[in-house]
């Protein structure tokens, strides 16, 4: 199940010897649903959550799979992964995710994803210089790596969100300066809990 740091239980999941029969009842209606995948995905993330079939790593498996479900259906969403999505919503997601829970239907949460994906793809595909596939100036280049460095200063790590702030671009462009300097070895890319964080190199 899944406790707070109090270890107050918030979620339940489904007891142990029904899990291989409900996991494979909902592989099985995602196969042959008829629902539009966008909603189809949506329901299923919501579902695996509800069964939480493993000790740990449940939010990662099924925004894995949403992502595989959408990137089948359209291969444009593969560069959009559910993980980035709700990479700056994250309480939302759990909010969306309790809601349901008190509701006993998903109806929250795919309203909740839906939205998300439809921001997403808007920031995404916005025309604007910070969208720009054109390599950054030498100066702005410059300028975005003087603030990452002085943030890098009094905190341990940064995050695509922070970047985003400090540099005033998008989510997707953020990913593409932090990836740039990543690759330059200013900056090494690691994991902290489930989220990618990066701390300056060396």
């Amino acid at each position: 199940g899944v406790v707070d740091q109090k270890g107050n239980i918030l979620h339940f999941g489904t007891l142990p010897d029904y899990v291989p029969d409900s996991v494979m009842k909902l592989l099985d209606w995602a196969e042959h649903s008829t629902v539009h995948m966008l909603i189809r995905s949506c329901v299923f993330h919501y579902e695996f959550e509800l069964i939480h079939p493993f000790a740990d790593g449940n939010g990662r498996m099924g925004r894995l799979w949403h992502t595989l479900m959408l990137s089948k259906w359209n291969p444009v969403l593969a560069w959009l992964p559910v993980e980035s999505i709700i990479h700056d919503r994250q309480q939302e997601y759990y909010d969306a995710i309790n809601a349901c829970n008190y509701a006993g239907e998903s109806t929250v949460f795919v309203e909740f994803m839906l939205a998300s994906i439809k921001a997403s793809l808007m920031d995404a595909f916005a025309v604007s210089d910070g969208m720009s596939d054109a390599p950054a100036k030498p100066d702005k280049e410059a300028g975005r790596w003087n603030l990452i460095k002085a943030y890098l200063n009094d905190h341990p790590f940064i995050m695509n969100a922070d970047v985003r702030a400090l540099c005033d671009v998008s989510a997707a462009t953020a990913n593409r300066i932090l990836a740039g300097f990543v690759h330059d070895g200013k900056l090494e890319k690691c994991r902290k809990n489930s989220w990618w964080v990066y701390k300056l190199k060396g």
